[in-house]
């Protein structure tokens, strides 16, 4: 989808939407919400719309003819629209709704995988996978027979692309790969790595959880099969997500789960399936955040996706800057950062809990941690890291007294 001019973020009147950002912890501290490659906060509007939906139209979906339920389906169909469009998907029945990306990621390595994979084809990840992206394909292998593989980084931190073409071959039946890093931030070439694939075969499962929130995301141009991402790292509520895939692969597919909606008939001597999407949302769905999910879309584009990447660089370029000067802290990732809002770190010497623990009492919220990513962690030789991570809410004063912070726990610690 082509994105629309990008205005100048306007970062003061956006933080209006956030009321939880306005408050002070720990001794009246300011709260400064560093967490977000974890889960983001909420604007109002979002918030509204689920409690308008509540309060006024709520009702399950696709089964009643009554008006709430009118009501309920026009708002939850809409959301698909909205969100279909903001990636561009031709067809907004491709679009399904998911509890989140794990789920997503879960419903292809089974719909998909099970009738796909036999003893010695190959998975191929990056080892800078979320473990979402690598437990369900263990679980594949070890369905099938299958073996998984991974492509480790080059030099300069970022994923070594030598590797992985010497990786490929007539076996690989699965690319699966996050578009961003959630640990070191890196934007993976997505597009080169999906044609690489094709030249072998192979079908490319995008994780994008890192990277629709935080950048212009056309899955068209990345000539994905299934591209998976999460509603509560991009403004929207918990437990709602988006699976999208090309309708000829969904169409192909078993259902993945069995029950109300995801039928068109049922008899004692079985089923048929539904159309898409429903046939890929069985049960009642996730209306009400579904819908919030369809509102953080339309606030996020309406922003602008390439002003918020931007802006979300211009932070993370000033904390490398800034963390880079501080003796024995060492930070993760290519030398040369070209991270979406992520930055990742260690200290000689000192826990990187205790750095967390230390830095909320001065109000400042980051992740200490493996972050879902323990094989990434084993691979830098590291147990574990502290994590900042950036969003269109955050402000400059913020990252500088994050950095003062810092300094002054390494200070006290030491």
């Amino acid at each position: 989808m082509k994105e629309k001019e990008p205005m100048q973020l306007d970062v003061n009147s956006i933080r209006q939407d956030f009321p939880i950002l306005d408050q002070s912890i720990h001794r009246e501290r300011p709260l400064i919400y560093l967490d977000n490659a974890a889960s983001s906060q909420r604007p109002l509007a979002v918030l509204q719309s689920m409690v308008d939906c509540y309060e006024k139209t709520y009702a399950n979906v696709h089964r009643g003819i009554h008006w709430l339920s009118e009501q309920s389906t026009e708002q939850y169909e809409h959301a698909r629209q909205v969100v279909g469009q903001m990636i561009g998907a031709r067809h907004q029945a491709e679009v399904i709704f998911t509890s989140g990306t794990t789920a997503g990621i879960n419903l292809v390595a089974h719909a998909w995988g099970n009738g796909h994979l036999r003893e010695g084809d190959k998975i191929l990840l990056t080892i800078l996978e979320h473990h979402s992206n690598i437990v369900p394909w263990q679980q594949l292998a070890e369905r099938t027979g299958a073996i998984v593989e991974f492509v480790g980084l080059n030099e300069q931190g970022r994923v070594d692309l030598e590797t992985y073409q010497d990786l490929l071959d007539e076996r690989t039946r699965m690319v699966a790969i996050s578009a961003v890093s959630n640990v070191l931030g890196n934007v993976v070439p997505v597009a080169e790595m999906v044609g690489l694939a094709r030249s072998v075969g192979a079908q490319v499962l995008i994780d994008a959880a890192q990277h629709v929130p935080h950048e212009p995301t056309n899955i068209i141009e990345w000539d994905a099969d299934f591209v998976v991402f999460s509603g509560h790292k991009m403004l929207g509520p918990t437990g709602v997500g988006v699976l999208w895939g090309r309708e000829e692969l969904l169409e192909a597919m078993p259902p993945f789960l069995g029950g109300g909606s995801m039928i068109s008939q049922v008899t004692v001597e079985g089923f048929t399936p539904g159309e898409l999407p429903a046939k890929f949302e069985a049960g009642t769905p996730p209306i009400v955040e579904a819908i919030g999910l369809g509102v953080a879309a339309e606030y996020l584009q309406q922003i602008g996706l390439a002003e918020i990447s931007r802006y979300e660089r211009e932070l993370t370029a000033l904390a490398h800057r800034e963390l880079s000067t501080i003796d024995g802290l060492k930070l993760l990732g290519p030398a040369e950062p070209d991270q979406s809002g992520i930055v990742s770190f260690v200290v000689d010497g000192l826990s990187n809990q205790d750095i967390s623990i230390f830095l909320d009492r001065q109000g400042v919220a980051v992740r200490a941690g493996h972050h879902c990513a323990m094989p990434l962690h084993e691979y830098l030789g590291i147990p574990n890291s502290c994590r900042a991570s950036f969003y269109l809410y955050n402000t400059e004063q913020e990252v500088r007294r994050f950095v003062d912070a810092v300094r002054q726990v390494i200070e006290k610690l030491r």
